[in-house]
């Protein structure tokens, strides 16, 4: 098989070949189809996202693909079926787990993820256990399946949140692809022109524009007279979430929802917390809503998730350095290996 090994030590990526793994009784081998980089990809390329320390693996937690072989225990899948992979899961032993929260999970959540700590999509055939494996809906394209796990991080995310009114004050700060799809959400959920998008950079204003959703497209100090009802700071940008507070309406939310760099810092005032009633959530990976991404990929895929439009690019394993300068560089907003 071909994949791309990263040695967390040298930061480096090398394309290699080795041999196809076999799976365990437990385990479905899914020859890859698509195979998203995500931001935090690239926090971990740069070191500054924790992962698998203890040797060269294979990153990619966003991907897809066709089963090719299943273990002696599999019962709910067969060769041929297409399928998309939830990279994560709990020990199930822990509160957190019994509760459904294995995010939450000190052993696995984030800690065990597929692609950061376990072999992952950017090669491919990978092994996943068979119950972190989702059949892809008839009505979806291949490509599209790929975005199930981004999605479903935006599915925990309306959760988080609670209920978006029509006709509430929404801003969205970062019109990267993750800020793309919450536009293309709210959207698809009855948001019309209360909606506005914060980017500074023009390439990627112009690709939100590209959508066609006829929101408003600020740069960041245009917002000064705004106030918002919620604010969803997709940038993981420090000063830009410290800017978000002084924009919500009394009784708003902020919601976290862009990967920060760990080390980044942002001062808030307690007394503005108070006085105007606000609500600050936070977002993480995925806790069962793998089953409502399927359905927002069902009800989005014609309408909203083009690639074109969505300034997606496809490439092969071989061109990553091209995709990984496309990302840095802003020229799009998502890059996909085609395996």
């Amino acid at each position: 098989m071909e994949c791309l090994s990263f040695d967390p030590l040298s930061k480096t990526l090398t394309l290699k070949k080795t041999s196809i793994p076999i799976p365990k009784p437990d385990e479905v081998r899914i020859k890859v189809a698509y195979s998203g980089i995500c931001g935090t990809d690239l926090h971990i390329l740069e070191g500054a996202f924790a992962c698998k320390n203890d040797g060269p693996f294979v990153l990619g937690h966003e991907f897809c693909g066709t089963v090719d072989e299943i273990g002696s225990a599999v019962t709910n899948f067969k060769i041929g079926q297409r399928v998309t992979v939830d990279p994560n899961n709990g020990c199930h032993k822990c509160n957190d787990c019994h509760v459904g929260n294995y995010h939450y999970c000190r052993v696995g959540g984030l800690r065990n993820t597929i692609g950061i700590y376990q072999n992952g999509g950017w090669g491919t055939h990978v092994l996943v256990p068979e119950s972190q494996i989702h059949l892809i809906p008839e009505k979806v394209q291949m490509h599209q399946a790929a975005l199930t796990e981004p999605l479903s991080c935006l599915a925990h995310g309306l959760k988080r949140i609670g209920t978006i009114h029509v006709g509430y004050k929404v801003l969205i700060i970062g019109a990267g692809i993750i800020g793309l799809f919450w536009s293309c959400l709210l959207h698809l959920r009855g948001l019309r022109n209360t909606v506005t998008i914060s980017e500074p950079q023009e390439k990627r204003r112009k690709i939100a524009s590209k959508l066609g959703l006829n929101y408003k497209l600020k740069e960041p100090n245009q917002l000064t007279n705004d106030e918002f009802d919620l604010i969803v700071d997709c940038s993981g940008s420090g000063p830009a979430m410290e800017s978000a507070i002084h924009l919500l309406k009394h009784g708003g939310c902020l919601c976290i929802f862009g990967v920060a760099n760990p080390n980044t810092k942002m001062s808030i005032e307690p007394y503005q917390i108070f006085k105007k009633e606000l609500s600050i959530v936070g977002v993480n990976i995925n806790p069962h809503t793998f089953p409502r991404s399927l359905s927002l990929l069902e009800a989005m895929s014609d309408q909203y998730l083009d690639f074109d439009k969505l300034g997606i690019k496809v490439y092969t394993l071989s061109q990553y350095r091209e995709a990984l300068e496309a990302l840095k560089k802003g020229d799009i907003s998502k890059a996909m290996f085609k395996l």
